[in-house]
Order: structure tokens, then sequence, then C-alpha cells
């Protein structure tokens, strides 16, 4: 009964700290989602609701650049990184273990090093890649793209890499023993299977380059700023209603992507189980 009891009480005890951390964590989050609808333009006043601040925000001409230059980048950084990601999974997944580990090193690597670090470490080799071989005359949203589709192709082949060695080779090896080739297999058979994984890592890809602000900040020079860039300049001359707004579509995009990756993997998730039900009951071990 006192174990029990001294259980009981553990767990309260985690649940209650557990509250108090998402409690500490969201609160201000809800907060500016609730103060962007805020009527009066100080912040820290309610007087009434208004949708106003979003269209304010919007068709501001010091914000537009920014929030066009923060989708081309997250869009191409989603596409170069989900290519090379999946690209990645598919050698890597196949690699013998020997050749295998030094590659898996650097991809841990890659999402365990703070963020600081490589962003650092960007700054330096764009710098010297401009001193010694004149790669890039200036630093700008192509130095940002390359940076964030360093890390994020790593995000990506890890998600797809899961998904493929999750998947088996059963239905690839019939394939080729029903005479079709190398690219017909991938066509008909493993892409369609590995597509969850493939747009899930894209949606995480865009979604880590949309709101990244430390690799940008790092890598973009003088004259190109980012979404997140120019909120936060914004931020330190007091906040308003409208960077309140800026603030919330910014979480909204973000939850989105979030939102839709998940769903797409947890579908992902369900039709691999059917897959391997079905294929079990044609074999007899249904």
């Amino acid at each position: 009964m006192r174990r029990r009891r001294r259980a009981n009480r553990g767990r309260r005890a985690l649940t209650v700290w557990a509250v108090v951390v998402y409690v500490f964590l969201y609160v201000p989050i809800l907060l500016v989602v609730v103060f962007a609808f805020n009527q009066n333009r100080n912040v820290t006043l309610w007087t009434g609701f208004t949708t106003s601040w979003f269209g304010r925000a919007w068709h501001d001409p010091s914000y537009i650049p920014a929030i066009k230059t923060s989708f081309k980048i997250a869009a191409l950084n989603s596409l170069i990184a989900t290519i090379l990601g999946t690209m990645a999974a598919l050698a890597l997944a196949r690699m013998r273990r020997a050749f295998r580990a030094p590659f898996d090193t650097l991809v841990y690597l890659t999402l365990v090093v703070p963020e600081i670090v490589i962003a650092v470490a960007s700054l330096i080799f764009f710098t010297q890649a401009k001193e010694h071989l004149s790669l890039f005359p200036q630093l700008g949203w192509k130095t940002i793209l390359i940076a964030h589709v360093v890390f994020n192709a790593s995000l990506v082949m890890l998600i797809v890499r899961a998904r493929f060695v999750g998947m088996g080779s059963t239905l690839e090896e019939a394939s080729f023993d029903l005479g079709a080739g190398p690219l017909s297999t991938f066509r008909q058979v493993t892409l369609p299977r590995l597509f969850p994984a493939v747009l899930a890592g894209a949606l995480l890809s865009f979604t880590f380059s949309f709101d990244d602000y430390v690799t940008s900040n790092f890598t973009a020079g003088a004259t190109t700023q980012t979404w997140p860039m120019v909120i936060f300049a914004a931020v330190r001359f007091g906040v308003t209603p409208a960077i309140n707004a800026l603030a919330t579509m910014m979480l909204g995009v973000t939850v989105a992507a979030i939102l839709v990756t998940g769903f797409v993997l947890r579908r992902g998730a369900r039709s691999t189980g059917t897959e391997q039900a079905g294929l079990g009951g044609a074999l007899g071990l249904g």
C-alpha cells in the first residue's frame, strides 16, 4: 500500500510539473495570438476585437519583401532538400554498414550540433569561398538557402530512410521477379509507398526553413531579410499589434504544416501496416 501511495504521489507530482512546464511554454504564445486581435495599439490593454492589424501588417511595404523572401527560400529549400534527402536515404539504406557509418555520423551531427555552431560554420565557409574561390559574390538569399538545405536534407533523409526500411523489400523483389526493371520498380512500387514520408519530409523542411532565424541571420548579409529577422528587428523597438499579427500568421503557417505532416505520417504508417497484413495473408501467415 505504501509503495502504491508513493507511486501515486510521484505520478501526481510529475503531472503537476508537466502542466507547469506547458503553461510556461505556451501561455506567452497564446497571449501573442490573443492580442493580435486587440483593437488598442497598447498590447497590454484589451479594448475590443478587431482583425485590422492583419491587413495592415500584410500590406506594410517593409514586411512584404521579407515575407516573399522567406516563402521563396522555404519553397526552394523544401524541393532541393527533399530530392537530396530522398536520394541519400535510398543509397544509405542499401549500403554496407562499414561504409554507411561515417555518413550516418555526419547526418546525426548535423541534427545534434547546436544551430549557432552550424550558423557560424556556414558563415566562415561562405566567407572563405568568396575570398579564395569567388563562388559567392556576396551573402544573400542564396547563401541562406544553401545553409538551410544542409540541415533539412539530413532531416528528410532520416524520415524517408525510416519509412524505406520499414517497408521491407518483398514487393520490390516481386516486381523484379515479374520482369520490371529498376526504374519501373522505383516508379511504380517504391516511390508510391515512400510518398507519405517524402511529403512529410518536404513539409517539415519547409517549416524549419520558414521560421528559422539563427542560421538566416548569420548567412543573410546586409541586404537580405527574412520574415523572422524582420519580426525580431521590429520587436527591439517595441511590441505592437501588427507585430503580434505577423507572429500569429507565421505561427499559423508553421502549425498547419506540422499538422499536415503528422496526418501524412500517420496515414503512411497505417498503409504500411495494411500492406504487411495483406501480404502476410496472401502468404498464409495471417
